[in-house]
């Protein structure tokens, strides 16, 4: 099967745990990410976030509806002032220890993956804006850094 680009979507941030959460959902069904999944999946986020540092407080997270059985969660977190601390979990994705098919049973694997070419897009985007609002100004502007996020479309060349 040919390779192609999945659809990338934007819902509002949340906050966890005290953290700022910036969302990207990613998937070929133009539908969208099943609610069941999306509740899953930020059900098991706490999880995937590490302690306070001292670091603005904020994560930007990839959830992926594999065009399988699969369910993803990549959650991105800075910390160390300019350092990405990585959480995952996987479901319904036998490959990676889980224990059925089902896309709500979300696991944390224990492979040290950090995303795959539909989920990789954000990352790039979140470096620039964390260096945009957090690292180049005099003061850090942690409301614009959650405002601003990769635009809907699809996980492919923007330019």
């Amino acid at each position: 099967m040919p390779f192609t680009e999945k659809l990338l979507t934007v819902p509002p941030p949340l906050e966890i745990g005290g953290r700022r959460i910036k969302r990207y959902h990613v998937t070929a069904d133009p539908a969208g990410i099943d609610p069941r999944v999306e509740k899953a999946a930020y059900a098991i986020l706490p999880d995937l976030l590490p302690e306070p540092d001292g670091t603005p407080p904020a994560t930007f997270v990839v959830l992926h509806r594999g065009g399988d059985s699969g369910a993803y969660l990549n959650a991105y977190s800075w910390v160390w002032d300019n350092v990405l601390h990585f959480g995952g979990a996987a479901a319904g994705q036998p490959a990676l220890g889980c224990p059925d098919l089902d896309p709500t049973h979300f696991i944390r694997p224990a492979s040290p993956w950090i995303g795959c070419v539909w989920e990789l897009p954000p990352i790039l985007h979140e470096r620039d804006a964390w260096v945009r609002h957090m690292l180049a100004p005099p003061v850090p502007d942690l409301d614009a850094y959650i405002a601003d996020s990769l635009p809907e479309g699809t996980t492919g060349d923007r330019s």
